[in-house]
This record gives C-alpha cells, structure tokens and sequence, in this order.
C-alpha cells in the first residue's frame, strides 16, 4: 500500500511539474513577443501617428489617423450587428427553444462557426456581398466580422442565461409577469456581466482580425466615413506595411501591432475585472 502511494505520488509530481514547466514556458514566450511589440512599436508612438495620414510612399512622417478611425468603425458595426442578434439567439436557445431540433440546429452551426477559419467567412462575404455590389466596403468587413463574433455572443448569452436559477422565473412568473417581461426584467439582469463578458471577448476575438478584411472591406489611404466605401484597417494595414520595403513603414507596422495588443489587453482585462465583480457579490 506504502509502495503504491508512493508510485500514485510520483506521477502526480510529475505531472503537475510538466504542467508548470509548460505554462512558464508559454508565459515566456508571450512575454518575448510583447517585449518585441513594445520595444518596437513604441518609437512609433506620437502625436502624428494618431492624428494625420500617412506620408507618401517612400518618404518619412504622417500617421495612421485613418486606419485607427476605420478599425473603430468597422468594429463598431460589426458589434452593432453581431451582438443583438447574438443576444436574441441565446435567448431564444435558453428559454423558448431549449432542446427543439430548431434550438440543436443552431447550436450545431454555432459550434461549426466558432472553428471556422477566419478566411473563409472572408471569402464567403466577398461572394454575397462584394461581387454582386462590385465594391469593397467596410459594410461588408463589419459584417464578415459580425459572423465571426455572433457565435461566440450566442454561447455565451445561452450559458449565462442558464445559469439564472428557475426559482427566479417561477417567481416572477407567480407574481403574474409575462414570460417575455420576465426574460427582460428578470432573467437579463441575472445575467447581464456574464452576456457582457462575452460581448467584449468576441470584441477582442475579431479587433486582431485581417484575412477576413482583406477580402471585404479591403483598404483606403484616406480618410472615410462612408459604410458603403473601402476603410482602411491597422491589421490590413500592418499586413501591408510589414511587405513593404521602407524602414518608416516597418516602424508605423510595429506601432499598429502595439495599439491592437494594447487594446485587446484592455477588453479582456475589462472581462476579467467584470467576471470579477461578479463572483464577489
């Protein structure tokens, strides 16, 4: 028995000591790529970069003024379209369809969406909508982005929903509330920092993404508002940058991955602080 223990100890050293060796060496690693990011984005950091357009090809100066506007725009239509419908999905798979085959048909998609490759819901939006509108537009990337993020908001709100005890929606119900008041009133408010968390990491997921837009919303030198017209993005523009041959764009490049990492750390950090909150109450 002594000796058997002894053995059960043994492996469970070892394992655990492999499980630290590799967690410290994934941290390592994560750690030499943001020093890298730092070390080198940082120069690219001032005023010009955040404000003007950049300079000609060639030549030193400007910024990325444009392509930070049309990363906020697209993102921000991408969350406007994704989210709600998200949200409403969830809700539909946790409190009215639950196990209908409807219900296990959108879960099965859902679950096919999350693995998919960024790409091809790129190639896929360029084939409904950009062929037959005959332009890129940043319609088209927010809504290839959207995509992307709508099964992870559907997840997410279906599992937080859940996770609302049923003595709660027998209460309110009791108490001779509608059940689609009851959802709104009750069951959201139980849930709404987990549906929030999931939110801002399927913003995080698609900030970093650029194959997708490549094919959708493509890019712009200049600054655009317009929904209907090609948008430049950083990571689209990180990607040409970092193939092209001048110094100052390699510069500019390291100092758009450095704004995306910031940014993205900033949402899960936000997640992480919202999660939280939510298990101290």
């Amino acid at each position: 028995m002594s000796l058997h223990y002894t053995i059960r100890k043994a492996k469970n050293n070892l394992a655990l000591g492999a499980s630290v060796l590799s967690a410290l060496f994934g941290i390592l690693i994560l750690f030499w790529i943001l020093k890298d990011v730092l070390f080198a984005g940082l120069p690219a950091l001032n005023f010009a970069f955040f404000t003007e357009l950049p300079a000609p090809p060639g030549e030193t100066g400007g910024g990325l003024a444009h392509a930070i506007l049309g990363t906020v725009l697209i993102t921000t239509l991408a969350t406007v379209i994704g989210v709600p419908s998200g949200i409403l999905a969830g809700t539909y798979l946790a409190e009215y369809g639950k196990k209908s085959r409807i219900a296990s048909t959108v879960r099965f998609i859902c679950d096919i969406l999350v693995s998919a490759p960024s790409i091809v819901i790129g190639i896929f939006v360029y084939a409904i909508i950009v062929k037959p509108t005959g332009g890129f537009s940043a319609v088209a990337g927010s809504i290839a982005l959207a995509i992307i993020m709508l099964p992870v908001v559907v997840r997410t709100a279906e599992e937080m929903l859940k996770l609302v005890p049923d003595a709660t929606r027998e209460a309110a119900l009791a108490l001779g509330a509608p059940h689609w008041k009851m959802t709104v009133h009750v069951v959201y408010r139980g849930a709404i920092r987990g549906i929030t968390t999931g939110v801002l990491l399927a913003v995080a997921r698609v900030s970093g993404e650029t194959a997708p837009l490549l094919f959708t919303s493509f890019n712009n030198a200049f600054w655009n508002v317009k929904p209907g017209e090609p948008t430049s993005t950083l990571t689209v523009t990180i990607f040409n940058y970092a193939m092209g041959p001048y110094d100052d764009w390699h510069v500019k490049a390291w100092g758009a991955a450095l704004l995306i990492t910031a940014a993205v750390l900033a949402v899960n950090l936000i997640a992480r602080f919202v999660v939280r909150e939510r298990r101290v109450k």
